[in-house]
C-alpha cells in the first residue's frame, strides 16, 4: 500500500473512533489554498479541527509529536478560512484536536489529544 492509502484507512479509523465518542462530523480531508484539515466536527459546543497522526513504530517517533509549529500554523489558517467560508463567527468555540495512531495491524493504539494547541497567529 501506498502513503496515500494507509492514510486514508487511519482516518477511518479515527473518524470512527471520534464519532463513538460524539463526535459529529462535518467534513473530511478539507483542502484549500492554505492547507488541509484532516476531520472538521462538532463535540459539544466546539468546532473541532482534528489532525490525525500515524506512525507504525516507535523507531518513526512519536505520532502526536509530528504536528510541527509549521504544521500548527496552516492548520489554524485553514481553519480560519473554513470559518470564513462557512461563515462561522467568533463566538462558536473552537479546538484544535490531534488524534494519534501508533502501531500496526491489531496492536493500534489511538490517543485523542484535546485541545493539543492553541491557535497560532501569524
Amino acid at each position: 500500500m501506498n502513503k496515500r492509502t494507509i492514510g486514508k484507512e487511519y482516518e477511518e479509523k479515527a473518524c470512527r473512533y471520534l464519532e463513538e465518542r460524539g463526535v459529529a462530523i462535518l467534513e473530511r480531508n478539507f483542502r484549500c489554498r492554505q492547507g488541509e484539515i484532516d476531520i472538521i466536527g462538532i463535540h459539544g459546543e466546539y468546532l473541532v479541527f482534528a489532525e490525525v497522526k500515524y506512525r507504525a513504530t516507535a523507531y518513526s517517533g512519536n505520532a502526536a509529536e509530528a504536528v510541527t509549529a509549521a504544521k500548527q500554523r496552516r492548520i489554524c489558517r485553514t481553519a480560519d478560512y473554513y470559518r470564513y467560508r462557512h461563515r462561522i463567527g467568533d463566538e462558536r468555540a473552537v479546538r484544535y484536536d490531534v488524534i494519534a495512531i501508533q502501531g500496526a495491524g491489531e496492536k493500534i493504539a489511538i490517543n485523542w489529544y484535546r485541545n493539543a494547541f492553541f491557535h497560532v497567529w501569524k
